[in-house]
């Protein structure tokens, strides 16, 4: 039995490699479809990568069904501090399942909290780490200034203290609700308009910002993005940062 501690500093105790491992978060399941894919055998109904995971579904990441966790006998459970609800993990973990709770509110500490669950827990490190590590490294000269909605009726944009602001600080955007009090702030176009970005962000998750919904809130410029390449970690920050740059066009 080893004993291990979380991102949290809850300890967790395996007998060797998990084998059976359920995932609530979707960043997570990916990296661990793309690492220990034979290990993977739950996920939530918004795990959506890959397009062909064939795993067992538990519902959403802050509704996991605790009945179906617990009849696929997992090894460990990895949630997330933030997307994913403290009363869920200790019910869980009441049940005697094992929880890796990982934080992830800048780039580099996501990265460095895959490291630590797979190089601890699964005593491997995969390639696509590395090169997420490498191309992430340093942050980009500066491009301007830029908000990010998330949301619409009521209109939400990313503020202080979040993954998505620390990856726009690489990308050398500034985030212009990175000293809001809230990390998700409420707000209006108007307001947005307010705070005189250079671009306002729309991407495509959790909410569906498209050409026809979102653009005509503005009359600053605006850009239509990838959430996926915004907000999430592991696998897909590999080729991101190009990818975000040419969606957003704010040069290479």
């Amino acid at each position: 039995m080893t004993d291990l501690r979380d991102d949290l500093d809850h300890p967790v105790r395996l007998d060797g490699p998990p084998s059976r491992v359920v995932s609530l978060v979707p960043s997570i399941t990916e990296s661990l479809a793309a690492t220990v894919p034979h290990r993977l055998v739950g996920a939530t109904d918004w795990c959506t990568h890959p397009a062909d995971l064939d795993v067992t579904r538990v519902r959403g990441t802050k509704n996991p069904d605790l009945a179906a966790i617990a009849a696929l006998e997992p090894d460990l459970v990895v949630a997330n501090q933030e997307e994913n609800r403290e009363l869920d993990v200790r019910r869980l973990r009441e049940r005697g399942t094992q929880v890796w709770v990982t934080v992830t509110e800048t780039v580099e500490q996501a990265l460095g909290s895959l490291d630590r669950l797979f190089t601890e827990a699964f005593a491997l490190r995969p390639d696509w780490l590395a090169a997420a590590r490498a191309e992430w490294s340093e942050p980009a000269g500066g491009r301007g200034s830029a908000a990010v909605a998330i949301w619409r009726d009521p209109w939400m944009v990313v503020g202080r203290d979040t993954f998505t602001g620390d990856l726009l600080r690489l990308l050398g955007l500034d985030n212009v609700f990175a000293d809001d009090d809230d990390r998700y702030p409420h707000t209006t176009p108007a307001a947005i308009e307010g705070r005189q970005p250079d671009v306002v962000l729309l991407p495509d998750e959790p909410y569906v910002f498209t050409a026809d919904d979102g653009p005509e809130a503005f009359t600053v410029p605006t850009a239509l993005v990838s959430g996926r390449l915004l907000t999430w970690y592991g696998p897909s920050l590999v080729g991101a940062r190009s990818a975000l740059l040419r969606q957003i066009g704010v040069g290479p």
